[in-house]
């Protein structure tokens, strides 16, 4: 059978143990009064006795009743003790009354941010992640519970708006190729009236637009892998995996050169896989924005606990303004001219920062106008010990 629900209650069991507690102490006090005061005393009734009275002629003229001095005093203290043996009686109960009654008090005082705790947490919603505790009152463990949800909350509410954010661009960038295949469809493939001509270019335009979807795709499956943390890591080199992503990734459709200035014994642990994915969306970038027969550099290095990953191109270059944004999902940017850049996906560079920050690395961008951008990955070495950030300069320099 079930307990009602004030038995099984937290507060019901504080205060159970704090009258517990207050009820045994006072008891024992009593008690221990009790005992000092029969020890001390040596209390026992008074035993009478009758003695003849005799007047000054030594005339016998009557019996009174007398008794010892000394049991009298033993008399008095029976007495008291009885009278004190009595009041305790009645006031075990009276103090077990009060003891519940200040148990009650004071764990509901105690449970009180408990309260708030579970009111705030129960008008949450997955849908509204804005409420928080905000707990006041003395820097306590259910102060620092309050805190830490309200910390939860928080990176809950960031990853629920970025994942709607994604949902959202995603369904945008998605609309368009789907919008154009449906158009040249409706209107040239399925006309009989579209010539030869015309039917050609519209399979190239929906070619080029089912590409566009396939490679948005791969990307999305690419953020929701890593999302989940489902890739290995192992001992890696870096500079492999930079000559390894550069012979799997760059592939100019014009005349561009790829060097190499890497260093030897750059030990990591990682994902190979992911990093060849994050350097290959930077040299695909760089090929996409580089100038016909300019220089693509992949650098590799070490400062301090900190191995990094530069790949330089001789682009135009990114404008003071674009530069915090670059590595956002789905951003659209102005290269140095002023000019909407040529883009695929909008989740390269997103993806390159999302596989860094999941190997406990950071992203960095330097851009001149007119000159280029050097993109960095900085990554902690299999040896680190220390805490300290990733310096804030260009290695390559």
């Amino acid at each position: 059978m079930r307990l009602p629900e004030l038995f099984r209650s937290i507060r019901f069991r504080l205060t159970v143990i704090y009258s517990t507690l207050l009820f045994a102490l006072a008891g024992l006090t009593l008690a221990v009064t009790y005992f000092a005061v029969d020890q001390a005393t040596s209390p026992q009734p008074i035993t009478e006795r009758t003695a003849k009275v005799y007047n000054d002629n030594r005339q016998f003229v009557g019996t009174m009743t007398v008794a010892d001095v000394r049991q009298i005093e033993a008399a008095v203290n029976f007495n008291t003790l009885q009278d004190l043996r009595t009041y305790a009686l009645i006031a075990l109960p009276a103090l077990f009354l009060a003891s519940l009654a200040i148990g009650w008090v004071l764990s509901g005082r105690v449970l009180r941010p408990v309260g708030a705790i579970t009111r705030t947490a129960r008008d949450i919603q997955a849908t509204d992640l804005s409420r928080r505790i905000h707990l006041r009152g003395p820097r306590d463990e259910l102060r620092d519970l309050a805190d830490t949800i309200d910390s939860m909350l928080d990176r809950l509410n960031h990853a629920f708006n970025a994942q709607r954010q994604l949902i959202d661009d995603a369904s945008h960038e998605l609309r368009s190729p789907l919008a154009i295949i449906r158009t040249h469809l409706d209107a040239t493939l399925n006309s009989p009236e579209a010539t030869e001509d015309e039917r050609r270019r519209a399979v190239a335009t929906v070619d080029r637009a089912t590409t566009r979807m396939s490679r948005l795709v791969e990307d999305l499956l690419a953020t929701a892998r890593r999302d989940a943390d489902a890739l290995t890591d192992t001992d890696l080199d870096l500079s492999a995996v930079a000559r390894e992503a550069g012979e799997e990734s760059f592939l100019p459709d014009r005349p561009l050169r790829l060097t190499y200035d890497t260093a030897d014994a750059l030990r990591l642990i990682g994902d190979a896989d992911a990093l060849r994915r994050a350097v290959g969306n930077l040299l695909s970038n760089a090929v996409r924005l580089a100038p016909t027969s300019s220089t693509v550099t992949v650098s590799t290095g070490r400062t301090g606990s900190w191995l990094w990953l530069a790949v330089t191109d001789q682009g135009p270059g990114i404008t003071p303004d674009d530069l915090p944004r670059v590595f956002d999902r789905f951003w659209r940017g102005r290269n140095g001219n002023g000019t909407a850049r040529e883009r695929r996906t909008g989740l390269g560079l997103a993806i390159v920062r999302q596989i860094v920050e999941s190997h406990h690395g950071q992203v960095a961008v330097f851009s001149t106008l007119g000159e280029g951008s050097t993109f960095v990955l900085w990554l902690p070495a299999v040896d680190r010990r220390d805490d300290r950030p990733p310096p804030s300069i260009n290695p390559v320099r």
